[in-house]
This record gives C-alpha cells, sequence and structure tokens, in this order.
C-alpha cells in the first residue's frame, strides 16, 4: 500500500515509522524546506524523538504532489493548519481516497467543529474520513512499545482500511468504531482534564484528589458528547478513559507538564512557553467551555478550568470553588421507596 503521511512532528513520525514496519511505501511531507534538509542529512529529529533513527525506506519531501497516487494519506499536521492543509490537499487527492487524520482537537475557525467535519467539508464529501485515537505517546509508538489505538469512521470500509495498514501483531493493535463523534471529542476534550491534574501535581496534591478530578472530568466530557451525538460506551473505551489515563499520568503528555507548571505558579502563557511546543488542553478548554454554554451542558471542572486559564482565577481557588457546589447524587439516581 501506498501512503502519504502530512506532517513530520512526532506523531507524523512515529506513525510513518509504523507504517514502514508494517511493509508500506511511505512518503513523509514537511511544509518547511529546513526540516526536510534536516531530516534527510540526520535520518533523526533528536528534539522530537531522542534516539530513534529515520529508515531510509520512508522518503521524505516538501512537494504534496505525490499524494494524488496514495492509496490512504495521513494527516500528522498541527491542529491550526487541518483546515489550510485539507484545502491544499482537495486539489490533489482524487475521490474516494480514504484520509485518516491524527491530531487531537477542535476547529476553532469553524464554530469549533471536529477535524472530521473540517476535512469533510474541504475535500467537498468525495473522501471517506477516519480520526485515529487513543492513549498513544509518539516516544513509545516510535520504539516499538504495544500499544493500543481506535480508527473512526462513518465508513466500516474506510475504517477497515485503516486498521489494517496500521495494524500489526507485534506492537499496535486497532479497534474499529462507528462512533465518530465520542472518539474525537474524547480525545480533544481529554486534554482539558489533563492540564487540570498537571495543576493538581503542581500544587503537591495527593492521588485522591487526581483521581477525583479525571474521573468527574470524564463524567463531564461524556455528558456534553452524548448531547453532540456521542455515544455513552465510547468514552469508557480506548478514546475516552484510555487517552484520559496516559494524557493524565504521563510526563510525555505537554498538557500534564504545562498544568504542573501553572499549579506551581506560572500564568497560562508563561507554561506553555516552557513546555515549548502545542498545549492543545489550552484551546479545547476554550472549545469546550464555549459548547456547553451554547447546548446548556453542566461542565463544572471545565468552567474552573476556563477561569484558571483565561481569566487569571487561582488555581487553589478554583479548587474551593468545585468543592464548594452544591451536594448531589454521583448519577443524579432516582430512588424508589
Amino acid at each position: 500500500m501506498k501512503v502519504f503521511v502530512l506532517g513530520t512532528g512526532g506523531w507524523g513520525i512515529a506513525l510513518a515509522m509504523l507504517l514502514h514496519h508494517n511493509g508500506h511505501a511511505v512518503t513523509s511531507w514537511t511544509f518547511f524546506q529546513e526540516e526536510c534538509d534536516l531530516l534527510h542529512r540526520e535520518r533523526a529529529n533528536e528534539k522530537l524523538l531522542p534516539g530513534v533513527r529515520i529508515p531510509e525506506g520512508i522518503t521524505v519531501t516538501t512537494d504534496m504532489s505525490g499524494a494524488a497516487e496514495a492509496d490512504l494519506v495521513v494527516m500528522a499536521v498541527p491542529s491550526f493548519a487541518v483546515a489550510s492543509t485539507a484545502e491544499q490537499l482537495s486539489r490533489i487527492v482524487p475521490a474516494g481516497t480514504v484520509i485518516v487524520n491524527v491530531g487531537k482537537g477542535l476547529d476553532s475557525q469553524h464554530g469549533y467543529c471536529r477535524f472530521s467535519e473540517t476535512i469533510d467539508r474541504a475535500m467537498g464529501g468525495r473522501n471517506p474520513v477516519v480520526a485515529l485515537t487513543g492513549p498513544t505517546h509518539a516516544e513509545e509508538v516510535a520504539r516499538g512499545v504495544p500499544t493500543a489505538i481506535v480508527a473512526a469512521s462513518a465508513s466500516r470500509a474506510a475504517a477497515e482500511l485503516t486498521q489494517a495498514a496500521f495494524m500489526n501483531d507485534t506492537f499496535f493493535r486497532v479497534y474499529t468504531s462507528s462512533d465518530l463523534v465520542g472518539c474525537e471529542l474524547g480525545g480533544a476534550f481529554k486534554n482539558i482534564i489533563a492540564l487540570g491534574a498537571g495543576i493538581s501535581d503542581g500544587l503537591g496534591l495527593g492521588d485522591n484528589s487526581k483521581a477525583a478530578f479525571m474521573t468527574r472530568g470524564l463524567t463531564e466530557i461524556a455528558r456534553l458528547g452524548v448531547t453532540l451525538g456521542a455515544k455513552q460506551e465510547t468514552f469508557a473505551g480506548l478514546s475516552g478513559v484510555g487517552d484520559l489515563i496516559v494524557t493524565c499520568c504521563s510526563m510525555h503528555s505537554r498538557n500534564r507538564r504545562a498544568g504542573i507548571l501553572i499549579g506551581q505558579g506560572k500564568t497560562a502563557q508563561e507554561a506553555m512557553q516552557e513546555v515549548g511546543a502545542t498545549v492543545e488542553g489550552y484551546y479545547a478548554t476554550e472549545a469546550g467551555y464555549r459548547l456547553a454554554q451554547q447546548q446548556g451542558v453542566s461542565m463544572p471542572i471545565t468552567e474552573a478550568m476556563y477561569e484558571v486559564l483565561y481569566n487569571g482565577l487561582s488555581a487553589k481557588e478554583a479548587i474551593r470553588m468545585l468543592l464548594g457546589r452544591p451536594r448531589r447524587g454521583e448519577h443524579e439516581e432516582v430512588w424508589f421507596h
């Protein structure tokens, strides 16, 4: 199979290596000539994936035209570049070619829509779109650490083609799902909770606090997701609780690292600058807050995170605000006497 991977960040490189390992002919595209030259020369990106060597069999280019010949196109570009890259791709890729998006977030330029919607609109509805999402760190996939992920799509054939391309029996397992809405929202909104879990760690709070934050955070993500058309059970799967666990508990997570710095007293802007890469949870918090307001869905943790990140509320005051909320049942049960 010919696979064209758009994006040579850590995740793009790791997936290109995985696809090459699986026997596919892989081309990786970057927008930047300097980055292309570096990868040709060094066959590595020590900043993003230290100690990982890129196989010679992976072609690196700045020419997107090769995507026209691909059986599968993988989009691994930053959130802010999804719309513009899809528009450029629409002039190259023929109808029917499956587009796999691996980014997690929402398109704030188009009313906080999901990336699959952004790509579908740019492609004129001519191409099946798959979201490949779940508990994955590029640093581990590039080294062949056992991993499980979900390929979600409205098209069963597209999801199964993606599954076949990425899955192997040594370290990478892929499940399929028809719940594109739930899988994308789980991947986007868990970053909000990961930032908050990092803040909890930065404040020096304990395991109890973090577990409560993660659990209640997932509850409100699922509440919004179901309102927007997702399935409740999706949030108990790899793209929900699975992705939440890995992002809240690992130092690979930029969201958690930024949260730790905020908990230690840095502003959101200072924390993101120190992390030195995109902190998707910052943008996801605004998206989640706005969507919850639009839909009339209660998301107290997201609201508290919005106040901390955008209005300067202290992390300690946000925790007091959350703990002081009115009493209620965990699942709002109906009691029978």
